[in-house]
């Protein structure tokens, strides 16, 4: 106990540190782009004005609303504040809308394309590569060559190739948004049909590049396992395959629920392209329109939200770890 309370509060130390780091960063980075956003934000609104102080006194007005105008210290010390308060202030792409709703309204669509998408593909890519290293033969010939080159291939290009077989050419299913634009969301059986046709496309595109990535991993730790001297001694002993199977299998699962439980926690920022690719409207296009108008509140909001489930995630595995392998105890121990 004392030498897991040990590697705990190692773990926990190293997570707040990185926590401090990144939160630093994502508050500076975006800063440091060139333009000035209050200044687009007040192009638009002073259309058709000539009278330059009555400009002038709006671009003050909203730089003290949203406090460019102060020195850098000050704006982080009131972001912050604001932060831990739950407030990411205005948006300024989409002003008057707070970054919180524009989150909000987009967060749900990344998740309910993402999470099914990395659990579907994890099941399929671990289940394909627990084969091909059991069964070998033509098989594995055939499973390996296709997961090398789905694995290989990006998120970006995977949804292309969709996008123009299945969208341009065939034209079974739509090649942008989440439901028809004639549409206005509803409860009606229109409605969600359209968002089930839309979900095609994206969903597949990750699936697929998941399902490349795990079947690699899972082939090769299944064909380790199976060489291993237990295996050879369990055999010699007269234990039943199906049994020794049982134990390979799970011991190579190990690294792969790890695998599981990163893509979970990168599933924000992992894919986001694919979204930029269909116009999903997801955290991808939200983040795309944040980075084109310049929008520092939206930006350091969505990047600080995937940079604590990334770091949350890593957390949660290093405690599951600690806890079911016995080495890391000893490790303390000493």
């Amino acid at each position: 106990m004392k030498g897991y309370r040990k590697y705990f509060l190692n773990k926990l130390l190293w997570f707040l540190v990185t926590l401090v780091a990144a939160f630093i960063l994502n508050f500076i980075l975006p800063r440091l782009m060139p333009g000035d956003p209050v200044a687009a934000i007040v192009s638009r609104l002073a259309q058709g004005m000539s009278n330059t102080a009555g400009i002038q006194a709006i671009y003050e007005q909203y730089a003290e609303q949203f406090g460019t105008n102060r020195p850098m210290y000050e704006q982080f010390l009131l972001y912050m504040r604001n932060v831990f308060q739950g407030d990411f202030g205005f948006s300024f792409s989409q002003y008057p809308r707070t970054v919180a709703d524009v989150i909000r309204s987009s967060i749900l669509w990344t998740i309910g394309l993402q999470f099914p998408a990395i659990i579907v593909g994890w099941l399929i890519g671990n289940s394909l590569g627990a084969l091909a290293a059991y069964r070998r033969g033509s098989f594995d010939k055939v499973i390996m060559p296709i997961s090398i080159f789905m694995s290989n291939l990006p998120a970006f290009g995977m949804a292309v190739v969709l996008l123009v077989i299945f969208g341009v050419s065939l034209r079974w299913f739509p090649t942008s948004g989440g439901y028809g634009f004639d549409l206005i969301p509803n409860f009606s059986l229109k409605f969600f049909w359209s968002v089930f046709v839309h979900y095609q496309l994206p969903f597949w595109s990750i699936v697929l590049i998941t399902i490349g990535g795990q079947a690699i991993g899972m082939r090769s730790m299944a064909i380790y396992e199976l060489n291993a001297d237990y295996v050879k001694y369990s055999r010699f002993m007269g234990i039943k395959d199906r049994k020794i199977v049982r134990y390979v299998f799970r011991n190579a699962m190990l690294p792969q629920i790890t695998g599981l439980a990163l893509s979970v926690g990168t599933m924000v920022g992992g894919a986001l392209v694919a979204e930029i690719i269909f116009s999903y409207p997801g955290l991808g296009s939200t983040i795309l329109t944040a980075v084109l108008g310049q929008d520092y509140p939206l930006i350091s909001a969505t990047t600080l939200i995937i940079t604590i489930m990334v770091l949350a995630a890593n957390f949660a595995i290093e405690m599951v770890y600690g806890i079911l392998d016995p080495r890391i105890k000893a490790a303390q121990a000493d």
